[in-house]
């Protein structure tokens, strides 16, 4: 019996080929059947690869670099995971991660520093931390150190995964900020994200406002590291002492009770 290749359609985001439409569309991208369309289907993997690429154009959508049939052929072998000191980086966009990620279980690689052996239960971690190359938007990585700590480290418990703060300490240690910076500069640092901050409010551009907020919460996470401190304990400390306190709005203003 032939195989059957189903042109589908998400409204909105995308179009694709697959062969498998309740793996690949509802349980690897969470879509369920009412939520798609069949554009068409065949069982010539030539025909449909060449349909995809002309409705994505017809629809807008972006268009794969990469034909499925060719795509298909490729899979066949182990992905060629790309290691340095501080990456593993896949060789397929975020968009393309996962599956990908799904064919290639129990595939290994080693790094200057690690060794890693890809497991199912790893999926959810990449696909959550993976960003796109700077240098190949049809690439993907992610760091090792933080990949490292959340499954392989003997040290640490399987069932925690690093958080945010975590996932920024990797970040800068990687880049040397805690070798080679200061707190001095991280203090300058932070005032310029605050300009930048004061800026975007000031252009009501929520996009800018977000991308600030962001940076001075890791300029403060990496100050408080440099000054021997967990930035977790020190908004701790903060919210024991606030949480306490009472007062009113004045002006747009939280004022506390003593200061009336």
């Amino acid at each position: 019996m032939s195989k059957i290749y189903y042109l589908y359609h998400i409204p909105g985001k995308k179009i694709g080929v697959t062969c498998n439409l309740n793996n690949r569309v509802t349980k690897q991208q969470g879509y369920k059947a009412t939520e798609y369309e069949i554009l068409e289907k065949s069982d010539d993997i030539n025909y449909i690869s060449d349909r995809e690429i002309e409705l994505q154009k017809q629809y807008g959508y972006k268009v794969d670099t990469t034909k499925y049939n060719t795509l298909t052929k490729k899979s066949k072998s182990k992905m060629k995971i790309n290691p340095t000191d501080q990456t593993s980086t896949f060789p397929v966009p975020l968009s393309k991660l996962k599956g990908n990620l799904s064919d290639n279980l129990g595939i290994e690689w080693e790094t200057p520093e690690f060794k890693f052996k890809l497991q199912k239960e790893h999926i959810p971690w990449i696909m959550q931390n993976a960003k796109t190359s700077m240098y190949n938007n049809n690439r993907s990585y992610i760091y090792n150190k933080a990949f490292y700590e959340a499954f392989f480290n003997p040290s640490h418990d399987p069932n925690v995964i690093p958080d945010r703060f975590d996932l920024i300490r990797f970040w800068a240690k990687d880049r040397g900020i805690y070798d080679k910076g200061n707190s001095t500069t991280q203090y300058v640092k932070l005032m310029e994200e605050a300009g930048e901050l004061a800026k975007a409010l000031l252009n009501e551009d929520k996009a800018e406002v977000v991308d600030a907020i962001g940076d001075i919460v890791v300029v403060l996470t990496n100050l408080a590291e440099l000054e021997g401190l967990k930035i977790e304990d020190c908004i701790d400390t903060a919210y024991n002492v606030i949480s306490k306190r009472t007062g009113k709005m004045i002006n747009g203003t939280f004022v506390k009770s003593e200061s009336l």
